[in-house]
């Protein structure tokens, strides 16, 4: 791990310190965007009376892809989210994209700015947002960038971290794809695990509402976040979804949440039982032991690529043989279906070790 990301790591407050919560999972609960006063104070009533919400989200600034969509009701509403806490006692949080935002919330005691997508997308506005935030004691929640790039969600956390701020987490809302799929927005589990390796001490929230853009998805989604060891959610929660302004399809009642958190099955995320930590213990040393031996065989496997790429090289043969590739992978994956792996996971290992044979080739 670099040596600034250790930093980063250590100095970073514990979540304990600044959200106080006594299950899991703990939930930041609200509206898409906030709409009217009455709409979010009795959105806010429901979730209340839930031990598992401990912050109320609503947007205020909405970053739409055309013009002439609803784009947030503004600084009107931050009176509004002064109304919630009076009444609920929850803290607020809303999403900032500029200094102007962050100077109407931290006016408006607003308790936890969110970064968005779009946002963190652009280092000039994550450093805009970093420098309005010096010498501020004050919550930031940093949504990964709308496409799977781990660098700008980790750069947007540095920026932050070297303005000074210590209380960060991160929020898992997924990446766009071009490529159709169930989802919204693709999982990619992959990132979110790398920058918790890099950055262990960083909370991470999962964002179920935006993976899927479907209420139909939260549940799941939700589920396999808890089952990787991820303890807050953030859901999309409207006392009248159907009628939203934005994002209808992606909320659910608080009602609905209640009965779904409810459902939600927490996982410990250590091992404190002897016995089981014993047995995990012997079933990771043998799987240590078959990650050595795959080394080992990607080792011979490249050494029988290089001389293959020197025989190429010396009769002036192509080192993409296209044809002889496709057949290959057709193989590849038709073996793991007898052999109960799935055809996707083995395409794309294949591929990468494709990708570095005709790298060594090109380097002979």
């Amino acid at each position: 791990m670099p040596e600034n990301l250790k930093k980063i790591s250590r100095n970073l407050s514990d979540i304990s310190t600044w959200l106080k919560f006594d299950r899991i999972p703990w939930v930041i609960a609200g509206p898409c965007s906030a709409e009217s006063e009455q709409q979010v104070l009795s959105t806010a009533r429901e979730l209340a009376k839930s031990p598992h919400v401990k912050v109320f989200r609503a947007g205020l600034w909405k970053p739409r892809t055309r013009p002439n969509s609803f784009e947030g009701v503004g600084e009107v509403g931050l009176k509004w989210l002064r109304a919630v806490k009076a009444e609920t006692s929850l803290p607020t949080t809303t999403e900032v994209a500029n200094a102007r935002h962050i100077e109407l919330c931290l006016d408006n005691d607003v308790d936890i700015l969110w970064i968005g997508a779009r946002t963190t997308v652009n280092p000039f506005m994550v450093q805009e947002i970093a420098n309005a935030l010096k010498g501020v004691d004050v919550l930031v929640l940093v949504k990964n960038p709308i496409n799977a790039e781990l660098g700008l969600w980790l750069g947007a956390i540095e920026r932050l971290y070297q303005a000074g701020i210590k209380k960060i987490a991160a929020i898992h809302r997924g990446f766009s794809t071009f490529v159709e799929m169930e989802y919204r927005n693709s999982p990619n589990w992959r990132i979110p695990i790398e920058l918790k390796r890099l950055l262990p001490n960083l909370p991470i929230i999962c964002d179920p509402s935006h993976i899927g853009g479907s209420r139909d998805y939260i549940e799941p989604i939700s589920q396999t976040a808890l089952d990787l060891g991820i303890e807050g959610l953030m859901i999309e929660t409207h006392i009248d979804p159907d009628s939203a302004l934005s994002d209808s399809k992606q909320q659910i009642t608080p009602k609905v949440l209640i009965e779904l958190l409810d459902r939600l099955r927490a996982r410990n995320t250590t091992i404190t039982d002897k016995q089981v930590k014993a047995k995990v213990a012997r079933l990771r040393t043998e799987i240590s032991h078959v990650d050595s031996r795959i080394m080992q065989d990607l080792a011979e496997r490249f050494r029988w690529v290089e001389e293959i790429g020197k025989l190429k090289q010396q009769h002036s043969i192509s080192v993409l043989q296209i044809n002889r590739w496709e057949n290959l992978l057709k193989d590849h994956i038709a073996k793991a279906k007898h052999l109960d792996l799935d055809g996707e996971f083995i395409k794309a290992v294949f591929e990468l070790i494709h990708a570095q044979a005709v790298k060594r080739q090109l380097q002979d």
